[in-house]
């Protein structure tokens, strides 16, 4: 069926499925079912409380929330209005909140609890359109004045008839724009990508194509749904009506993934290098046998990946082992993902070869995807039945992909934005006369069609002898130890390649608990000469593998990890290069000396 609209497509999904569950939330410690009726209820009924609040067509509402049920109520009643919806970071700061929410004109502005609320009322004055402010938890009583609580919100749209909103869904047109997504940015202040509804129609049907869900699929939500990865994951589990979870929180994310036992979800590649630094750590730290019995299974692994990596069956023998192997070593790595698990999607930012050769290996699939904001998230993927790890997989349907000359990889087809708001300059130069947009990532495609990223072209590192180097490879093989937790490569304008590494603290200590050198406090750790020549065999074991331009002549080691809170990480924990270059010019300038 063509929905011109997302409020089309919500009332369809309804007249499909009335009773099928929609979503599942924890509530008071019980998980609750939420079918797409009772769903579908509750949007229309915060869509009425918006119309009370004075929200008409083309107004904007913005979201402060963690990934709950109440985000895609309040995103989806904004549409049913006929307004737009625009999420917001909870992890920002109230100054960087305050921008978004003038920039994008909102009338009302929803926060979920007293600590997003507190940063709001600090910058009240500075918010110049903003006419109600809706907290979704409760709230202490000297905080009443300065915001509507959620039930008493919910109350006032009441009285509002349907046919009043029904009015202004009735004028949303498919190019008007849904939802304003403001890129976090690795560099100045942020963009708002104007979302149109045919962006988001016709990206979630491509997206689930290419995926082929299934209905009788389950999945758990945990990305952030200011990030247009979540919400296209969101959107294109309820286009296929495959029920979805919300996660409690990041923190109870192993338990829940117990709990869900989901058949697949959507991750940044963050989440898979901790696991994977995770079990390289227990490994490492149980030693003798296990290790030697997880090695021999990895050894079988990999064997039997190539098989199916190349699409060959796997001879019964290698078989009859790999079996063994799963059951005696990679059956806790299953169960602690739930048991059920077909495959993941990692999106946001490079997965590492490595990692999707070790899970693989394992028994666990990744599939690595291609998006940004201002293609509404996708445009490539790999496919569950054909695959290539180190690329980002094929297009979608109805996407077409270009290289230039230079080696940038262009876009075109409905997924990419309509523009920046308010900024038409900056839109011109992302999307030039043809309707390409220039996506700033260096790639190649084969014959096949699927693409490799190769870096991104700001990002590309020019030496003082001319050469170009991609720093996110060598990156991504500086993280492959489980001591190191961020690595930023140096050597613009530089006559030889340096780092900045950041430790994981956790598996730093336990390692430094089995060397006995465990003493004193960690900022005096990281600068113990036992710990540098492990650091120094493993970069060494990294430029094996390098080109000799490319090598890490010199690392430095931060005494503590990048943060999103310090302005280093942005909410997707995506490295802010800009940030780190100048906040420790002083350590990158003595490693030069």
């Amino acid at each position: 069926m063509v929905y011109r609209n997302l409020a089309e497509l919500m009332e369809g999904i309804v007249v499909q499925a009335p009773n099928a569950i929609a979503y599942k939330q924890k509530v008071s410690g019980r998980w609750q079912a939420i079918s797409w009726t009772d769903h579908y209820s509750a949007v229309q009924r915060v869509a009425r409380a918006y119309h009370a609040a004075g929200v008409r067509y083309g107004d904007t509402v913005c979201i402060v929330a963690s990934t709950r049920w109440e985000w895609v109520v309040a995103e989806m009643a904004a549409y049913l209005a006929g307004a737009r919806a625009v999420g917001i970071y909870p992890t920002l700061l109230a100054s960087d909140m305050a921008y978004i929410i003038n920039h994008c004109e909102a009338k009302i502005l929803i926060v979920e609890n007293e600590v997003q609320l507190r940063k709001i009322v600090s910058v009240r004055e500075k918010l110049l359109n903003l006419k109600r402010l809706i907290v979704i938890d409760p709230i202490s009583p000297e905080l009443d004045s300065q915001a509507t609580d959620w039930p008493s919100f919910l109350k006032e749209g009441d009285a509002v008839p349907e046919m009043a909103v029904a009015a202004e869904k009735a004028r949303i047109k498919p190019g008007d724009v849904a939802t304003i997504v403001y890129t976090s940015g690795t560099t100045g202040e942020p963009k708002g990508a104007m979302i149109t509804h045919d962006n988001l129609i016709f990206t979630m049907r491509s997206a689930e194509r290419s995926l082929d869900l299934k209905a009788q699929y389950e999945t758990i939500f945990f990305l952030p749904l200011a990030h247009i990865f979540g919400r296209i994951v969101v959107w294109m589990c309820a286009y296929r009506q495959v029920p979805g979870w919300f996660a409690e929180s990041f923190d109870k994310l192993g338990e829940n993934l117990r709990e869900v036992r989901p058949h697949f979800f959507g991750a940044v590649p963050r989440v898979f290098e901790k696991v994977y630094a995770k079990i390289n750590a227990g490994v490492a730290q149980a030693g003798g046998i296990k290790q030697r019995l997880f090695d021999w299974a990895l050894s079988l692994g990999r064997k039997v990946s190539g098989y199916q990596q190349r699409k060959l069956p796997v001879p019964l023998l290698l078989n009859a082992q790999y079996a063994i192997a799963k059951a005696l070593v990679f059956k806790k790595i299953h169960q602690a993902v739930g048991g059920r698990l077909l495959f993941a999607i990692s999106g946001s930012a490079p997965l590492a070869k490595e990692l999707s050769e070790f899970f693989h290996a394992a028994g666990i699939l990744i599939l690595e995807g291609y998006g940004m904001t201002e293609n509404t998230g996708f445009s490539h993927v790999n496919r569950f039945e054909n695959y290539q790890f180190g690329t980002v997989g094929q297009l979608g349907a109805g996407i077409s992909a270009h290289i230039a000359d230079d080696g940038e990889i262009l876009i075109k087809g409905h997924n990419v934005m309509k523009g920046y708001l308010k900024a038409p300059e900056k839109t011109s130069e992302m999307i030039d006369r043809e309707g390409w947009l220039h996506t700033g990532d260096i790639g190649q495609m084969d014959n096949d069609g699927f693409l490799q990223i190769t870096d991104r072209k700001k990002d590309l590192i020019i030496t003082s002898g001319g050469k170009n180097i991609a720093p996110a490879r060598i990156e991504n093989l500086l993280k492959q130890s489980p001591l190191i937790s961020q690595a930023v490569v140096i050597g613009d304008k530089r006559h030889f390649v340096s780092a900045l590494l950041t430790l994981d603290e956790e598996h730093v200590k336990k390692w430094a608990e089995q060397q006995g050198i465990l003493n004193g406090s960690y900022q005096h750790l990281v600068q113990n000469d036992t710990l540098k020549q492990t650091l120094q065999a493993h970069v060494d074991g990294v430029n094996r593998e390098l080109a000799p331009y490319e090598t890490v002549k010199k690392f430095s080691v931060l005494d503590h990890d990048f943060s999103i809170e310090a302005g280093e990480l942005t909410p997707t924990l995506k490295v802010r290069r800009n940030v780190v270059n100048q906040r420790y010019r002083d350590i990158v300038d003595q490693m030069y000396q």
